[in-house]
């Protein structure tokens, strides 16, 4: 079992839930070691005062703030600490927003929230099923190891997870920083901007992280095993050329009947290339010159609303009962889906009763 990497409190109004953070992820990237060219010796950094060139050990160092060149106020840890009182051990839940209004530029790094005790079980599953309910986000300060972080607290079926944010000030102005931005000047009713649009219906799939995996430190690890074994090195192709302005609307148009043709071929199977591929979603594409279902206009809004109905019943269940009920159901890929996906997916399976 992981060990948490903090513990504290959560209050929630007059509510105080004991609770520990866990790391969420963890990192598969393909790890060297620095040697010397033509021998096998490491290279080590260490801690080396400037001045004497000696190495200094971790308990004889202590944190500086220059002022001036050459000139340091010195800062202790337990300063450091006594001017953050009980903060760094209280995750306190300020306000509540959607979510969904958060651009995902501010999301930085991901905790599981678990309760600290059997004891509090009930307690944790009240907040996190009143936080999957309203569909919200719970915004938070939290300091840790030495630095404070904005958070948002959210549900997920199974447990509250805590994003950290960046600040507003260190989100940068893309303007600033992106030369030769473009004006948003594309016409809504430009056949470019249309056949865009089909083309990005045509490729849109159903979304399963399983799908996909990190294909480069697959080619690092095989760029190991052959040098290891004394054979050639095959390199990957260059990248294709940029579109020029002039072939734009042929180059979408050839993209938009291209995938259309794959559609059939494709169809429930996954996507290769780029780090894997997601499957088709359902009923988003036609094959070029297949007719629409010939059914008679009164059984389409029968049907249309029948599923309205069904699709009204289920937007005052939770996301925890929806959840339950696509487990019923057996709807695929359930475990990922957000409250609105739920209901979409319930709504067309006729699972609402």
């Amino acid at each position: 079992m992981a060990r948490p990497i903090w513990t504290g409190v959560l209050t929630f109004g007059l509510v105080t839930l004991p609770v520990a953070l866990y790391t969420a992820t963890a990192d598969h990237t393909v790890h060297f070691h620095q040697l010397q060219r033509g021998t096998s010796d490491r290279i080590r950094n260490k801690r080396v005062n400037e001045r004497t060139g000696k190495e200094v050990g971790s308990d004889r160092i202590v944190k500086g703030y220059e002022l001036d060149e050459g000139a340091y106020v010195v800062v202790e840890p337990e300063e450091l600490e006594e001017i953050a009182p009980g903060r760094s051990k209280v995750i306190d839940l300020a306000g509540f927003v959607d979510l969904r209004r958060v651009e995902p530029v501010y999301f930085d790094r991901t905790y599981y929230v678990g309760p600290r005790g059997k004891e509090y079980a009930q307690v944790y599953e009240l907040m996190r099923a009143a936080l999957d309910r309203s569909d919200k986000a719970g915004i938070a300060t939290l300091t840790m190891r030495g630095k404070e972080y904005l958070t948002a607290l959210r549900a997920q079926p199974d447990v509250l997870v805590l994003h950290t944010l960046h600040w507003a000030d260190e989100v940068r102005d893309p303007a600033d920083v992106v030369p030769e931005l473009p004006e948003r000047r594309a016409r809504s009713g430009s056949k470019e901007l249309r056949t865009a649009e089909q083309l990005i219906d045509a490729l849109t799939i159903d979304w399963d992280p399983a799908d996909y995996h990190d294909t480069y430190a697959e080619r690092v690890e095989r760029l190991v095993a052959a040098k290891r074994k004394g054979e050639a090195v095959v390199g990957e192709p260059a990248p294709p050329e940029a579109t020029n302005v002039i072939d734009l609307m042929e180059a979408l148009s050839r993209s938009v009947e291209q995938s259309r043709s794959r559609g059939g071929k494709d169809s429930g199977g996954k996507g290769g290339g780029r780090g894997g591929g997601g499957k088709r979603a359902s009923g988003r594409e036609r094959p070029a010159g297949q007719k629409r279902k010939e059914r008679k206009e009164p059984e389409e809004r029968k049907e249309r609303k029948q599923r309205k109905e069904r699709t009204e019943d289920l937007t005052a269940l939770s996301k925890a009962e929806l959840y339950e009920r696509a487990s019923v159901a057996g709807v695929p890929g359930r475990s990922k889906m957000t409250r609105e996906q739920l209901v979409e997916a319930l709504g067309g399976s006729g699972a609402a009763a």
